[in-house]
């Protein structure tokens, strides 16, 4: 499956984003799909999960309750819905797919995560 992340932008804090992520070559409701963001220098960072079989959403600590994962079948994507941006939300979003494993657990080891990778897409917070 060959994934391709949008909507990133430069917002000002406390503005809401909305992140793309198709699919194609593939169904993505067969997949784990998860969202990481990385800075240059830092670790990769896990955003987001959603597992549709069952019907299972996971968020990291540092985004709970301000963002929102969904999927549209009919298109084929995941959606992350970012509202309350702030500075430390900058980095490059990727969205990444595994079709046998279920979504990361972000407080352990997810290094080996995912068999598929988008080519990521840049938000960046800034007044």
């Amino acid at each position: 499956v060959q994934l391709v992340e949008s909507g990133g932008a430069l917002v000002q804090p406390g503005s809401s984003l909305t992140l793309s992520c198709a699919g194609s070559g593939g169904t993505l409701d067969a997949y784990a799909i998860s969202w990481f963001h990385q800075v240059p220098g830092k670790k990769r960072e896990g955003v987001s999960c959603i597992e549709l079989k069952p019907d299972s959403k996971y968020y990291s600590d540092a985004v709970k309750g301000r963002f929102i994962i969904s999927t549209d079948a009919a298109k084929n994507t995941v959606s992350l819905q970012m509202n309350n941006l702030q500075p430390d939300d900058t980095a490059l979003y990727y969205c990444a797919a595994d079709l046998f494993r279920p979504c990361p657990n972000y407080r352990g080891d997810y290094s080996q995560w995912g068999a598929y990778w988008g080519q990521g897409t840049q938000v960046t917070v800034s007044s």
